[in-house]
Order: C-alpha cells, then structure tokens, then sequence
C-alpha cells in the first residue's frame, strides 16, 4: 500500500470514531487494529475510486455504483482491491438509502483484503461522519500544539540549568519516551540520557549522524530511519563545529520533530562559540593583547602564522551590519570580523584563496605575518579602492616580485618620503589611486567618493608642488615606486 499524502494534522484513531455513540457506526469486517487510523473522509459513488483518492482516507458510499448482479461475479472484489491499493485506510457503507443491509459480497472482499469496513446506520448522514473525523482532528492538534508548547518551555528551562547540556538532554528523552544522545565532532557521545536503545538501534544512529556531519553544501540537517521497533532521528547542530543530536524512540507522535528540533536548537547554543575552543582562544588572544602582548605573540592563539586581510563594502548604498558582517565572515571562513561605518574588515588564516562574495566588494591584502598586519590592513585598503573603480568583484594586493625590490628597503623608502615630502595625506592618497587607474578622472573620483573636478583639482596640486610633468611616463613611473612604500 502506498504511503498516504498525509495533511499537517494529527491522524483519527478508527477506534476514537467507532466510540462516537452520537454516530453509531460499527465495523463488521477486516482487522479490528487498535493502531489504525484515518486522515480524512471522503464520498465517493463511483465504481472505481482510486484515481480520486490521495491514501488514508474513510471512504463513505451508499451503494448507488453497484449493480444489480454483483454478487454473483468479481465486482466488490475488483471494487475492494482498488480501494487498497489507493491507499484507502477504511471504507463506510451507508445501509440507507439504496441498500438496506450490507452485500455479504462486500463483506466478504473487506474481509479477503483487510479493510476495515463499517456500517453507517440509517440515522447518521454522511457529512456527520465527515465532520467527526474534522472535530477529532482538531482535538488532536490542539492537544499536539500544548504538548508540544509545554515541551517547548520545558526545554528552554532545562537550558538554563547548571547543567543545561544534559538537562536537555533529558527532557527530550522524557518528552519523546526514548533515548537522546549529543555526539561531538568526532562521532563520541558526549552525553546521553532516557532510555537506552539496543545494540543494532545504536549503532544504526551513529550510522545516521554521519549523514547530517557537516561535509560541505547540500549536507542535510536532519535525517530519520524507521524499524518495526525503533524510531531514529538525526539532527546537525547549528553551531557548525560537527556536533549532532540523536534521537531513538519507540514510536514518533507529530510534534516528536518539533520538540526535537527545539532542543537541537538549544543544543547549537550550548555548544556554540562561547563553548568552543576556539572561543576562548579568541577571548585570551584579545585579553593578552589589550594587556600589551605583541600581535606575533596572540597569533598562535588564533589560528595560524600568516594571514590576509580582507576589506569588504555592501554593493547596496546601505552601510553594512553585524548579521550581515558575520555571514561575510562565515562565508569567508573567519569569525574574526571588525564591522566600521563603511567597511567590513576581516582577518583570515592565509590558505585557499578567498572568493568573490556575492553582493560585496572585496580587496584583499597579500600574506603577512602578525608583524606586517597593520601594512597588510592598508594593502586590503588600496585593493578595495581599486575593485570599486574598476566594479570588480575582488581584486587582490599585487605582491609578486618587481624590480622595485632590488632597491634595498630602506633607502627605498628614504627616497620616497623625500619625493613625496611636500604632499599633503589626502594628496598622496588621490595621486595613487589616479595613477592606478592610468589617470583615468572619472573612475579615481569613483573610488576615492569625491567629483572628478575635485580629482583634477588635487593632481593639479600635485604637479606644483612636485614640480614635474606628470604626463611623463618616466615621473609616473618614479611616483608609483614611492607611493608603494607602505
């Protein structure tokens, strides 16, 4: 029998409407299944039902399809078999009007293929049937929703315990009548609690886990088995550190999964940054160096020898907030994120190379030690300026070998601040941004937010002040090696 596509509401236990003596029904053929349950009613006269049922519905007939000689051949059988297979959970047969009892035919066949068949007395209309079940269901739901509030605010107070990790634990267990159980990244309980589940069940929900262990995109974050003893259930904890909640039960009620996602949750909570190690490495590296510890001193602490620095602007006019800074940061793989009125910066452990973000802008310094981050964190500058005057998505700070380094560094840069000497910061500032963009007015007023009169305006101070030709390639040349020098 195909599962049925079941509706967001509890299901009606059969036994719950048989009990319903305003209704009078009464089953007379097929399994009496305590566990058997409908999920909606449904009138239907036509000799074959099936392309007209969805799975687990009553289906309520008065007879009107069936024709005078069938009992004699295969009909109610053929009639039967279609109903099951559909997925039919249950069929009701109206003695009234057109019968007055029940065909022993169709008993028979409910019988042969185990449908539950009831009789609908003379009395009770078919939209009284309907709405029962409606009335049961909103019952059920009802009660679902308290069961799972009250479960709900009892998760929250348990996180608030002394011990919050094994006291939601707990609770969840008692809520769902099984066994909870946190795995860590390395796929170890960390904790437990409830009742303890078989070997096979075990190790099958360790087996789960490794389904929803963050593993890149498309990972899912849930996941479920079902055995004839045992319910199994899988939940990624948000925190993104590879913890997992497990579940084993011995059935699964509606709100199982509700209650359960609440308490994962909580769970991501408990074992989020402030839990891990590398929150309280982050929380020492800024303790020691808010007490004077050298930058090449805390680096360990965070995460790596060498680094880049990554300045990033919202391509919307919009300055750019903490909830989006820190999903940048996680994009790029660094919590280390400094949100300023404009900019976001972000420092990152040198490795992969890091990508274009959609809807960011992204200058990128080249690798540099804990000594060099302060240059470093200029070099992102000029390579942010540069990608928005050239609306590239990322642009990175040159850092290969050039002859300017076969002038040692220091009189390298005793030779640039005494050519650049008479300039002012904001002129040296627009001079080397105009000579990275090859002069170009238009896109060096783009980058540096001022009109490109003003552009002209500063570059023609520069010429005085230096007093040289800079439509010269040589004086550009000799410029762009002294405005390199950090």
């Amino acid at each position: 029998m195909p599962d049925p596509a079941v509706p967001p509401t509890p299901p009606v236990p059969l036994a719950a409407l048989l009990a319903r003596e305003d209704l009078g029904l009464r089953q007379i053929a097929g399994p009496a299944d305590p566990s058997a349950v409908v999920h909606w009613a449904h009138t239907s006269e036509m000799a074959d039902p099936y392309p007209y049922l969805l799975g687990g519905e009553l289906l309520l007939t008065a007879g009107v399809h069936i024709p005078e000689a069938a009992g004699s051949g295969t009909y109610f059988d053929d009639y039967v078999s279609r109903i099951v297979a559909a997925g039919g959970a249950a069929l009701g047969f109206g003695v009234a009007p057109v019968h007055d009892t029940v065909p022993r035919a169709l008993v028979a066949a409910c019988d042969s293929y185990e449908l539950p068949l009831l009789e609908v007395p003379p009395r009770t209309t078919f939209s009284a049937v309907a709405r029962a079940v409606w009335q049961l269901m909103a019952q059920a739901r009802h009660a679902e929703l308290r069961r799972v509030t009250e479960a709900q605010q009892s998760l929250a107070a348990a996180a608030s315990r002394p011990d919050p990790v094994p006291s939601v634990l707990r609770q969840l267990a008692q809520r769902v009548g099984g066994w909870a159980v946190l795995y860590g990244p390395d796929g170890v309980e960390v904790a437990a609690a409830g009742r303890q589940v078989g070997r096979a069940a075990r190790e099958a929900l360790t087996g789960l886990t490794e389904v929803v262990r963050p593993s890149g995109p498309g990972t899912p974050t849930s996941a479920s088995h079902a055995t004839a003893d045992v319910h199994l259930a899988a939940y990624s904890l948000g925190a993104g550190h590879g913890f997992v909640l497990g579940v084993a039960a011995p059935q699964r009620d509606p709100g199982d999964h509700t209650i359960a996602s609440v308490a994962a949750v909580l769970l991501s909570l408990l074992t989020g940054e402030h839990q891990s190690g590398s929150g309280a490495a982050r929380s020492s590296a800024l303790v020691r160096l808010l007490l004077g510890a050298p930058a090449q001193d805390v680096a360990p602490l965070l995460g790596g020898e060498q680094w880049v620095v990554v300045h990033a602007r919202p391509d919307t006019l919009t300055a750019p907030d903490p909830v989006a800074a820190s999903a940048l940061g996680a994009a790029l793989g660094s919590p280390l994120v400094d949100v300023a009125r404009e900019v976001v910066r972000v420092l990152l452990p040198a490795g992969p190379e890091p990508a274009p973000q959609p809807g960011w802008t992204l200058g990128v310094s080249a690798v540099a030690g804990p000594r060099e981050w302060a240059a470093a964190d200029v070099q992102a500058g000029r390579a942010l300026a540069r990608a928005r005057a050239t609306r590239a998505g990322l642009v990175r700070y040159g850092a290969r070998p050039a002859l300017a380094d076969l002038v040692p560094e220091a009189d390298a840069e005793a030779h640039a601040r005494a050519l650049l000497a008479p300039l002012a910061p904001a002129l040296t500032e627009t001079l080397r941004t105009w000579l990275s963009l090859h002069g170009s007015w238009d896109r060096t007023a783009v980058a540096l937010d001022v009109h490109r009169n003003t552009v002209r305006q500063r570059i023609a101070k520069c010429t005085a002040l230096l007093e040289r030709d800079l439509d010269d390639p040589d004086v550009r040349m000799e410029l762009w090696f002294a405005l390199r020098r950090p």
